[in-house]
């Protein structure tokens, strides 16, 4: 088990023009109220291998502030993010996955790529969901030991969604993968399973649930 302690305030960076200065009359708001007026987005997580941590809460509320800096605590070498995969300009989507072609194709089905048209495409052909999708199935291929997804499944239709959560779920209990994950959609939980649920609200707050509640002990 690991802990990971993560904070990052944010203070207000505007600057008072002559507009925002009538809009700062307008509702009584001084300078110095703007400089005190800060949100600070903090958590204390305790996360085991093969966990799965999900952030969730409303949009605006730090999702992805929390994301990215649990993602700062986990070695480079270690870590994948799909936002940071970039798709292949030559090949075709089974070309970009190496190693023996039925583990290939064993990844690219957990990720919801089985269509044969889909498989035989370009990445940059495919779809916006397929794209995600194509990402997530390099994640699951690189070895990492964890993979953060920001806008987790948000893009796909919901039956889609909750398919590849299962899937995800399988995954990461079969391989002892971790995976850190952020969406405002909850209705994935059942399918996916976290061993950690991150509430977040837009007071800046963190709510820490664990399904085994013994980890408070």
């Amino acid at each position: 088990m690991a802990r990971f302690s993560v904070s990052k305030g944010f203070g207000w960076q505007g600057q008072i023009s002559e507009r925002a200065a009538a809009v700062m009359r307008m509702f009584g708001v001084s300078a110095e109220t703007l400089r005190r007026r800060s949100v600070t987005h903090k958590c204390v997580v305790d996360i085991n291998e093969g966990d799965i941590v999900y952030i969730t809460g409303p949009s605006g509320s730090g999702k992805s502030v929390l994301l990215r800096e649990l993602q700062k605590c986990v070695p480079a070498g270690e870590r994948i993010n799909l936002d940071e995969i970039e798709l292949a300009a030559d090949g075709c989507v089974v070309d970009c996955l190496k190693g023996e072609l039925v583990t290939s194709l064993r990844v690219l089905s957990t990720a919801g790529l089985s269509d044969v048209f889909c498989l035989l495409n370009r990445p940059q052909y495919l779809s916006e969901g397929q794209k995600w999708r194509f990402r997530l199935a390099m994640a699951l291929a690189a070895g990492r030991k964890v993979v953060f997804a920001d806008e987790f499944c948000c893009g796909l239709d919901r039956v889609t969604a909750s398919v590849i959560s299962y899937k995800v779920h399988k995954f990461a209990k079969r391989n002892g993968v971790t995976f850190v994950l952020a969406s405002s959609h909850e209705d994935t939980l059942m399918d996916l399973q976290p061993d950690v649920l991150i509430v977040k609200e837009l007071s800046g707050a963190a709510d820490v649930i664990y399904k085994d509640m013994r980890r408070l002990a």
